[in-house]
């Protein structure tokens, strides 16, 4: 299993829209607004990298999102 943590960056006022959406993925396991250079954090969850890719490539393609920051999991904590 492959997880990551994607940082989102959102047109203004449109997080919680983006939010909504995100939770509606497949493999998105929590999501949540945030402050700071991004609005949102998604945490990702798949089988390999295709499926990662492909959840991640629909992430970007959400009305509203700007970019997308992917942080990949190396090695896995407790």
């Amino acid at each position: 299993m492959l997880s990551a943590c994607i940082l989102i960056r959102t047109v203004h006022g449109m997080y919680e829209k983006v939010v909504e959406f995100l939770n509606q993925l497949e493999g998105v396991e929590r999501v949540f607004p945030v402050l700071g250079r991004f609005d949102v954090v998604a945490d990702v969850e798949a089988s390999g990298f295709e499926e990662l890719g492909s959840t991640i490539m629909k992430m970007g393609r959400i009305n509203g999102v700007v970019f997308t920051e992917t942080l990949m999991e190396i090695k896995r904590g407790r």
